[in-house]
């Protein structure tokens, strides 16, 4: 019986020990308040900058000039690269995809 006395009576002072609230913690704005709006949520959490690149690049991928689609596309294609290696890519992609054959 002494020995549960004595066993309750540490865990009464563990516990007091573990769960003491401090004066300093009560110091902090986030015990009355712990959540933000989201106005002031956004001062401090900066938008990823790769998403940012990733965006950027998108848009030039969508604005390029017709030479530089001509020349990727001639570059997908085997034999049109070949060519563009002597001839150049203007004269391979008109060599090539220039003109239309409807048969």
């Amino acid at each position: 019986m002494r020995t549960l006395i004595v066993l309750t009576l540490l865990a009464v002072l563990v516990m007091a020990a573990t769960c003491y609230e401090s004066h300093e913690s009560m110091e902090s704005h986030e015990y009355l308040n712990p959540f933000l709006n989201r106005r002031r949520a956004n001062d401090f959490i900066q938008a990823d900058t790769r998403l940012r690149a990733i965006t950027r690049e998108r848009i030039r991928e969508r604005s390029k000039a017709p030479q530089e689609h001509q020349r990727e596309l001639c570059e997908d294609y085997y034999p049109c690269e070949m060519y563009a290696f002597r001839h150049g890519y203007a004269a391979a992609y008109k060599h090539y995809f220039g003109r239309r054959r409807t048969e």
